[in-house]
């Protein structure tokens, strides 16, 4: 299989590598990690936006997800920032489009004041999400280079 690579903003760089977890819809964040934020769940980061057909049920901790952009409430930075400090948040945020401003507000909080970042890049299209498929071995760097495969 050939390694198909994409470039994006690397807002929050970093080097990783994984497997993709990807959702096709906009991520509800709040919606997403309401069984951690709410109900006290601090072993896993199961998705539980039944909204959400790609991630629903599945464990996402750990995990470099791949979306187009994130929706929901004012509250998603905030969601974001308390999986950080519970050691539930994904390795990496890959967005197909601009990242918003409520997530990216959560993101450099818990990267600043927490030292737990989240390898965020966006722009890297919409070619990006119908190419990647959720196992996939997915890799990271730090100037914004995606490689799938």
């Amino acid at each position: 299989m050939a390694i198909k690579t994409f470039h994006g903003r690397a807002l929050l760089p970093g080097k990783v590598e994984g497997s993709a977890m990807v959702s096709h819809i906009g991520f509800n964040t709040l919606s997403t990690y309401k069984a951690n934020i709410m109900g006290g769940v601090t072993d896993k980061a199961v998705c539980s936006d039944g909204d959400n057909k790609d991630l629903y049920g599945k464990d996402i901790g750990g995990a470099i997800l791949c979306l187009p952009q994130t929706i929901g409430s004012t509250t998603g930075g905030f969601v974001l920032m308390g999986v950080a400090k519970m050691g539930l948040a994904p390795k990496a945020m890959l967005f197909a489009n601009h990242v918003d401003s409520l997530a990216i507000g959560g993101l450099l909080m818990a990267d600043i004041w927490m030292e737990k970042r989240i390898i965020t890049i966006d722009l890297l299209g919409q070619d990006f999400l119908d190419a990647v498929s959720t196992g996939e071995p997915i890799k990271v760097y730090e100037d914004g280079k995606v490689e799938i495969g």
